[in-house]
């Protein structure tokens, strides 16, 4: 449906609060989310254990909520514009508040995932429609600033998850993690209420309400739970190896196929999928995919790393990534600010070839010997380039299309970016378990008789042991479950640089992609693409 031309992209609109009020409203709102998508991971054993289940049970508690999210996160721009922005926000917030209760409550395994697929459905809107708020509160010159608060939610929350739930889980209770959402969750609702209005055009849409796409919606939820499920448990089930995850790869490629036909030719389609026709909101998903990919697999790489390599426990693993993080706080403000004097694509330029250079520089440097020092300066330079990717990303992707597009926009990008972290810990996994298997079987054949070294140094520590107490026979037994340890240590440490590796490869075939990107004016408050 087109919008009257009195309601236009450029009719001049404020909203009666102080838009900085709104940004930290909804910033608070979408960090409770990302934070609540992360944090279960390190205390799925203890979920298990308390909800008699298996380990291999208890990861369903993820995957349905990382399903639901997956399906909503598409669909919010459509829900927005259906019912309203702020109508849709509120309710979000409420279903994803009482749903943080009953998650905590869970008498069950079953009602567990229920109550996680409310919570993931409920949680799918806050994001998208928080970033199309900010679109609309802020004038083109503005959002850069008011994206660099929105982008602390996105790149802190996954980070400080799994520190905070380990903290909650090892010196509360599980459920704690859930109950933490009460307070923030009120407060929100309370606020978003008193500070949040729509825009004219977009309550105007909702006035005019377009018949409900009923076989677009089945084809995305079908394709996107699928998808989901795919990458969730791929690697697990051995990939095509198994006709459960070829099947479904079979029907994500056809709904999904089926669905970008269908929508293409519908007046009021639930997935705006002309918007790919303009080059830079193409360009702008697909790195933001990318980003997610990167950001969330070195996110998913350096904890394993540290902990199952080097002996870390949880909370030092935590506070080794949080030295990144610091960062990202002084760096996030300034980028926004320099959005207002700088072309994007100039930053997107700088962000790329940072993140290169840091998975190039973590290719050299990895290794069991490294210290908590040279770690963390190592994790400094794995993220220093995101908000140089995430802020102006998510600023230029609006430039050059209409306001009435701003649900859509944010929909997608936002969707493109959690389904790249999906992708991101699907590759991440996959990876370390190939390569590791790759790099022992090149290690092996050198661990025999006739290669001098290893041979001298199984005896050294067979001898070390026998002179400790242990019989002869023990000694070597140990010396020899020693020496394999170290291969496979060896072989996973491999494994994890050929991940680096391939995040190296793809940050600078990205860093080529930034320069076809279109300049935006940014001293002009509404200028046009260069």
């Amino acid at each position: 449906m087109s919008v009257p031309r009195g309601v236009s992209a450029a009719a001049p609109w404020t909203p009666a609060h102080n838009p900085w009020l709104i940004a930290g409203v909804v910033a608070m709102s979408a960090f409770m989310e990302m934070l609540d998508a992360s944090i279960a991971n390190v205390a799925l054993p203890h979920m298990a254990g308390s909800l008699a289940s298996s380990n291999d049970q208890a990861t369903w508690i993820l995957t349905s909520y990382l399903v639901a999210n997956a399906i909503i996160l598409p669909l919010s721009g459509w829900i927005s514009n259906t019912i309203g922005r702020k109508r849709y926000f509120l309710s979000s917030l409420f279903l994803f508040t009482a749903s943080s209760v009953l998650c905590g409550l869970a008498p069950s395994l079953g009602m567990m995932i229920l109550f996680r697929v409310l919570q993931g459905a409920a949680g799918g809107g806050l994001q998208p429609v928080a970033q199309a708020i900010l679109a609309d509160a802020f004038p083109e010159h503005k959002r850069g600033q008011a994206f660099a608060i929105y982008g602390i939610t996105t790149v802190l929350a996954p980070i400080i998850g799994p520190t905070l739930g380990g903290w909650i889980t090892d010196n509360y209770s599980w459920r704690w993690i859930f109950f933490i959402n009460i307070p923030v969750g009120i407060v929100a609702l309370f606020l978003v209420r008193q500070l949040v209005e729509d825009p004219p055009y977009l309550r105007l849409r909702t006035r005019n309400r377009n018949p409900i796409d009923y076989i677009g919606i089945g084809l995305l939820a079908i394709g996107i739970a699928a998808l989901q499920v795919v990458l969730d448990k791929g690697q697990e089930d051995d990939w095509f190896g198994s006709h459960f995850i070829l099947t479904l790869t079979l029907i994500s490629a056809s709904a999904l196929l089926a669905l970008i036909i269908w929508e293409w030719f519908q007046d009021a389609p639930v997935i705006d999928v002309h918007l790919f026709r303009h080059f830079n909101f193409l360009t702008c998903n697909l790195m933001m995919f990318g980003f997610g990919v990167m950001m969330f697999g070195t996110l998913v790489m350096l904890p394993l790393y540290l902990q199952t390599l080097m002996g870390y426990t949880a909370e030092s693993a935590g506070l080794l990534l949080s030295f990144g993080g610091l960062f990202l706080l002084m760096e996030l403000p300034m980028v926004g600010r320099l959005l207002g004097k700088v072309q994007a694509r100039r930053l997107v330029h700088f962000g790329w070839a940072a993140m290169a250079f840091g998975m190039w520089f973590s290719t050299q440097h990895m290794d069991t010997l490294i210290s908590f020092r040279a770690g963390s300066w190592i994790r400094v330079l794995q993220v220093i380039g995101l908000p140089f990717l995430f802020v102006p990303l998510t600023t230029v992707v609006y430039v050059g299309l209409p306001a009435e597009k701003n649900n859509s926009i944010s929909a997608l990008i936002n969707f493109m970016r959690n389904i790249g972290m999906s992708f991101g810990t699907s590759i991440v996994t996959t990876i370390l378990a190939r390569r590791a298997q790759f790099h022992q079987q090149i290690l092996v054949p050198h661990l025999t008789p006739g290669d001098v070294y290893p041979t001298e140094s199984l005896q050294r520590v067979s001898h070390a042991l026998f002179y400790a107490g242990l019989s002869s026979t023990d000694a070597l037994n140990q010396a020899y479950g020693r020496f394999y340890q170290t291969v496979i240590t060896q072989a996973y440490s491999l494994a994890y640089i050929d991940g680096y590796q391939v995040f190296a490869v793809g940050a600078s075939t990205f860093f080529v992609l930034s320069f076809f990107l279109k300049g935006n004016r940014p001293h002009a408050p509404s200028g046009p693409m260069e």
